[in-house]
């Protein structure tokens, strides 16, 4: 049995990065003065706000696909490839509070990344009750 723990640390350093995210929009509600529960008003909270929800919205296809991956294939490729889908969000994350415009390289790293745990995942899951039935 494989201990996982590199998954393990994977995951929680993506968790650390969603959590530092969260304390991007507090540092964009102090700088604007836009206190909650309000949400828009100034471009530098509602890029914040974006980045962090756009992240919310990944980790329930990203963590699970992550986990797959490393069970049916290998934990050392799943890690690498979380590290990939965190670069990915980093550089989302910084081109997007620069300019939304700029949000499509990380953007793109991380579905890419998210994509190969997520169909890698699926497709030895199927092989395996195809040729084992189990």
């Amino acid at each position: 049995m494989q201990p996982h723990s590199l998954v393990a640390i994977v995951t929680l350093l993506s968790l650390i990065l969603y959590f530092s995210l969260g304390i991007g929009v507090a540092r964009a509600r102090r700088k604007t003065g836009i206190n909650a529960p309000q949400m828009t008003g100034d471009p530098i909270l509602e890029r914040a706000v974006r980045v962090h929800h756009n992240t919310l919205e990944w980790l329930p296809i990203y963590l699970p696909s992550l986990w797959l991956f490393a069970l049916y294939w290998n934990d050392q490729v799943a890690a690498a490839a979380g590290v990939v889908w965190m670069v990915g969000r980093v550089i989302y994350a910084v081109g997007y509070m620069q300019d939304p415009s700029k949000r499509e390289l990380g953007f793109l790293i991380q579905t890419l990344a998210c994509a190969v745990l997520l169909f890698g995942a699926l497709g030895r899951a199927i092989w395996m009750y195809a040729t084992l039935g189990a």
